[in-house]
């Protein structure tokens, strides 16, 4: 297993990591928001959220998935 091999998954595996904290972080704070001025509409915002949610933590999924490619290449 090369040490190349090793570094691009790290890589990958960690800015997807990355990604997906962020977007998270962005959604939870933006329905934080939105329940804070609409209160009335907060099962709304927080079904809305936890889709979000689900399709963004879909990201380091895919990011391990390539990650093993990458070492099972090497």
């Amino acid at each position: 297993m090369g040490a190349l091999a090793l570094v691009a998954a790290a890589i990958v595996f960690g800015l997807g990591a990355l990604g997906a904290g962020i977007g998270n972080g962005l959604i939870v704070g933006r329905t934080v928001e939105g329940i804070s001025r609409q209160p009335e509409l907060r099962g709304t915002l927080q079904t809305t959220m936890f889709i979000g949610v689900a399709l963004v933590e879909a990201l380091p999924v895919i990011s391990l998935v390539l990650a093993f490619i990458f070492l099972g290449k090497a």
